[in-house]
């Protein structure tokens, strides 16, 4: 996560003179949204205990973990799942940390059923993706571990099972893992499996024997890595259909990417010709662009595209990632959050799998001292634009001792989109959750209340879980859409919805990853500003299939099952909750 010195003065040249307009144009006057954190009263009371709270001696005791929002009971509502970790020397016995699922209870409160649930597991938890990986309608689990990774069968009864061993999935030795997603990369109706690694496993709790040389920053005397540690390399697991995946990481080319320090993976159609492709965010090396060939290989192209370096060609710190149509031109791009004395990276997709970073300019890079990690794209006032939501915090205790500016607990960032390829950062008055300094890692967006309005969980480092909630909602109206796959996987992931309405047109897939090693919402959600009425509404499920829909009012949740159309349809409460 160290930045190397060329990248660090150019960044602060460039930078200069943007923080003193920042000052000046900071978004002031009546906030267009106001997120109260509500964790507290809600129910989310347990920390989240990585190492030790004010001092940082490996490099496993920084990274943290994510948080998946998911429907595991199928009743309509999102409960919530929270990664945990441990630390070096141990803990007595029936002390240490796990992670923790809390059911929604439908009344603005939940209720932490780890344990009835099978969950309880110790160690060092890093990612989440969810999936039905066996075709049975239920969301099941992969969490990924500095040690072994787990696959959590859903029971359907409220408990999960651990089908690591069953499935195919038990490492012969343990790895550093990170990122996950599902992804049905070979479109045959079965969730394969793509898993991102950080360091060699051995190197976790390991320091340079010249450490207290080589592993400084700015002086200060921190951690060894990623740089000098061994990197790791990214694997792909091929869902066989029988419940069982096989590793098709050498087969289908993965494996001939080089080796780097990852963390977050998603998939999405960058290119837009029906098939998934894959991107890694990188820390301290190249990202990663795996183009998907239609025939159950992948080409890397992250040079190629764009992808794999800043704007100048510097190598970058990347920690989370999203994607969505930020401008509006039909293309999916990407946002990347990236160590301090930088800025998020803004690829803008220029169509024919080449990428130009617009980051510089668009208003994303006026706070360059944060570090950030979860990452969402998010309508936050329902006008048919994307907003960006960002998790920070550092990763050195005493950062405020060695860095002007810089804090180890940092608050969390709100941009605006203006519709115009430009950001404005609303953070100042985006609410008193926004003015919270925290250890932040893992973000997740999603209607927890079903309400219609997003809300947004944080897994924070020494400290409760965040729970953002906006209790000042937009007046513009939206849609939200929940798929039901029948030839493709029942949840739709990787499938596509248009949602046309008015003078605009928008569009996303369904994901089983994204932010931080995260898990948002499933249900696609599109705001469509003043539309009463929704011109036309396109799912193209992954596959092929298309079904189309015109005339449908806006605010509604509207339920599609592939090749029978609307199943259900419920309207919007635009309601907010105080949490109990």
């Amino acid at each position: 996560m160290t930045i190397n010195c060329f990248r660090t003065c150019t960044i602060a040249l460039l930078l200069t003179c943007a923080v003193v307009i920042h000052r000046t144009t900071q978004a002031t006057g009546n906030p267009f949204a106001e997120y109260d954190d509500i964790a507290l009263r809600a129910g989310l009371a347990t920390k989240t205990i990585i190492g030790e709270e004010n001092v940082k001696k490996y490099l496993i005791e920084s990274t943290g973990g994510g948080v998946a929002l998911f429907d595991y009971d199928d009743d309509g509502w999102l409960d919530i799942f929270l990664t945990n970790g441990s630390r070096v020397q141990g803990f007595p016995p029936n002390e240490a940390p796990t992670n923790h699922l809390y059911r929604n209870k439908r009344d603005g409160t939940f209720e932490d059923v780890t344990r009835v649930a099978g969950l309880a597991l110790n160690g060092w938890a890093q990612g989440v993706c969810v999936g039905d990986y066996n075709r049975d309608g239920r969301l099941d689990l992969y969490v990924t571990y500095y040690g072994r990774n787990v696959l959590y069968r859903n029971n359907g009864n409220g408990d999960f099972t651990d089908a690591t061993q069953a499935a195919g999935l038990a490492q012969a030795k343990p790895a550093w893992s990170t990122g996950c997603t599902f992804v049905d990369y070979d479109r045959d109706g079965n969730l394969d499996l793509f898993v991102s690694n950080y360091v060699d496993y051995d190197d976790g709790l390991r320091e340079l024997p010249d450490a207290d040389a080589l592993c400084r920053w700015k002086g200060m005397r921190v951690f060894c890595g990623p740089r000098g540690l061994r990197p790791a390399r990214t694997f792909l697991y091929r869902n066989l259909g029988n419940g069982k995946f096989m590793d098709v990481t050498d087969k289908s080319g993965v494996a001939g990417a080089a080796p780097g320090y990852g963390f977050t993976a998603i998939a999405a159609d960058f290119d837009s010709d029906g098939w998934p492709d894959l991107y890694v965010a990188n820390d301290a090396a190249p990202n990663l662009l795996f183009r998907n060939k239609h025939n159950g290989t992948f080409e890397e192209i992250g040079l190629r595209s764009l992808t794999a370096y800043n704007h100048s060609g510097l190598l970058q710190a990347g920690m989370g990632v999203d994607v969505a149509d930020y401008d509006g031109d039909g293309l999916l791009d990407i946002v990347k959050t990236n160590f301090s004395d930088d800025i998020p990276t803004l690829y803008r997709n220029l169509g024919s799998n080449r990428f130009s970073d617009e980051a510089l300019g668009s208003g994303l890079h006026l706070s360059p001292h944060y570090l950030g990690w979860g990452v969402a794209f998010s309508d936050v006032d329902a006008d048919g634009w994307a907003d960006i939501v960002i998790a920070n915090g550092h990763v050195y205790p005493g950062v405020e001792k060695v860095e002007y500016g810089a804090a180890y607990k940092e608050r969390m960032l709100l941009y605006r989109n203006l519709g115009n390829g430009h950001f404005a950062d609303v953070s100042a008055v985006a609410g008193p959750a926004f003015a919270v300094a925290r250890a932040a890692r893992g973000l997740a967006a999603g209607d927890i209340f079903n309400t219609g309005e997003i809300d947004f969980v944080v897994n924070n480092m020494w400290d409760t879980p965040a729970l953002l909630h906006n209790s000042t909602p937009s007046s513009n109206r939206r849609i939200q859409v929940r798929l039901i796959g029948v030839d493709t996987n029942p949840h739709g992931i990787g499938s596509r919805v248009r949602v046309v309405a008015g003078n605009r047109s928008q569009f996303n897939e369904v994901r089983s990853a994204s932010s931080f090693c995260s898990v948002s919402d499933m249900r696609l959600h599109f705001g469509v500003g003043t539309a009463e009425r929704i011109d036309r509404l396109e799912v193209s499920w992954l596959g092929g299939e298309t079904d189309v829909f015109t005339g449908l009012p806006s605010n509604h949740l509207f339920t599609i099952r592939q090749g029978a159309g609307i199943v259900e349809r419920k309207a919007l409460r635009f309601k907010t909750t105080s949490g109990g």
